[in-house]
This record gives structure tokens, C-alpha cells and sequence, in this order.
């Protein structure tokens, strides 16, 4: 039986990411990270000295580099910029401060979507971003749409910047935070937005096994109509 694609989707700091890579290593999936994606090419213009603001600039370096992602057995997963392991480099304040800018793009966003629909042509993907179950894979069988508070999602990123040494302050963050739902929710191209079919899921109040728990519930729930079927 081919294996089914899940897309997760939500706000910044929903915790995507964490819980994407989790479902993935339970069921054997591959895991992308489309953030990551958008985040090595912010880094990539950042490091160039170019333009943030000019598309075709963004989209002819993009078109120029190659992002690969490797997981070695028992560790994270590494984020690859052509040879270059950029794995914390993309996670810096500057990216994420200029990331949503350099992803709002038409022809980025095309190009950044022909890339991740190729890798889960063939099924066994759980894929996270904002637009994955509205326009990446708008046919997985699975699609969740993660949230959590603004409040709450600036205090993971208080506590995450604060493990690596840096010290925005939570009302910074949190103000931050609503500036990017802003921009990622109105922005033309492939906004922040909920599936018709996708699944809402509040993670305010929740640890990341329960929320774990809960979404890997609701593909067990989807496969067994599938079985009936093969």
C-alpha cells in the first residue's frame, strides 16, 4: 500500500517542526522542513549582500543553489546550503526577522513548491510550513493545522534563545510574533491559512507527546479505511 503524505501547517512556533520530525520517526516517513527551506535561501541572500526586496535577484539565486537535508542515525537533522551545513546559521534573529519577507515572493514560492511536491511524489512524507495543505499537497490524506496563543508561542522562543545564549526580551518576541501572523496570514502569495479538510489542533496547553499522541491517533484513523481498501 503506498504510504499517505501529511501536511502539517500553523503560525510561527506552533511547534511544527518538533512534532512533524517526531510523527515522521514513528511511522517511518521522511521529514521535511519547508521552513527550513525558505530560511537557507534568507540566509543565503543575507550572506550575498543581496537585495531582499527584488524577486528576481531571490529567485535567480535560489534557482542556483541547492538545499539538502541529512540525518544521521540518532541525531537531528542537518540543513545543508550547497556543501555548507547551515543548520543553526538559519535559525539566527536575522533570519527570522526576514525570513517571511523573502518567502512572501510569487516566483520563490513556485520554485520552493515544484522542489518539495518532487520529494513526496512518491508518499511517506510529513511536510510542515504554512501552505502545505492549501498548495503543496492539497490531496494529503492527512492534514493538521497546528496553533497556540501568540503568548505562548513567543515564550518557546524566549526559552529556546535563551538556551542558545540570546536575550530578546518576551515582550520583543511576542510583539514579533504577531508581526509575522500578520505578514504570513495577508500576505497574496500562498497566505497562512487552514485546509477546508484539515484538522485544528491547540497546542497552547499540550507537551509534545500528547500532541504527538493525538495526531498519530488521527492518521491511524485515516489508514484503516485505506487497508479496507487495498
Amino acid at each position: 500500500m503506498k504510504k499517505m503524505n501529511i501536511a502539517i501547517d500553523g503560525p510561527a512556533s506552533a511547534g511544527k517542526s518538533t512534532i512533524a520530525k517526531k510523527v515522521a520517526e514513528k511511522l517511518g516517513y521522511i521529514y521535511l522542513d519547508t521552513g527550513a527551506m525558505y530560511r537557507t535561501l534568507t540566509y543565503a541572500a543575507l550572506s550575498n549582500g543581496s537585495d531582499l526586496h527584488d524577486e528576481e535577484a531571490l529567485h535567480t539565486l535560489l534557482k542556483g543553489i541547492r538545499i539538502t537535508f541529512s540525518t544521521a542515525e540518532n541525531e537531528m537533522q542537518r540543513v545543508f546550503l550547497n556543501e555548507e551545513d547551515v543548520t543553526e546559521s538559519i535559525r539566527s534573529e536575522e533570519v527570522t526577522q526576514n525570513v517571511s519577507l523573502v518567502s512572501s515572493f510569487a516566483k520563490v514560492r513556485e520554485e520552493m513548491v515544484a522542489r518539495q511536491k518532487s520529494i513526496a511524489r512518491s508518499g511517506g512524507v510529513v511536510m510542515d510550513g504554512r501552505d502545505i495543505g492549501t498548495v503543496v499537497l492539497p490531496d494529503a490524506e492527512v492534514k493538521i493545522f497546528m496553533t497556540a496563543t501568540a503568548e505562548e508561542r513567543a515564550l518557546r522562543r524566549y526559552k529556546e534563545n535563551i538556551a542558545k545564549g540570546m536575550t530578546t526580551s518576551l515582550e520583543e518576541l511576542t510583539e514579533d510574533m504577531k508581526r509575522r501572523d500578520h505578514l504570513d496570514s495577508t500576505r497574496t502569495i500562498s497566505p497562512l491559512k487552514k485546509a477546508d479538510d484539515a484538522i485544528v489542533l491547540d497546542s497552547t496547553h499540550l507537551e509534545i507527546d500528547e500532541v504527538v499522541k493525538r495526531i498519530l491517533g488521527i492518521i491511524e484513523a485515516n489508514l484503516k479505511p485505506l487497508q479496507t481498501l487495498d
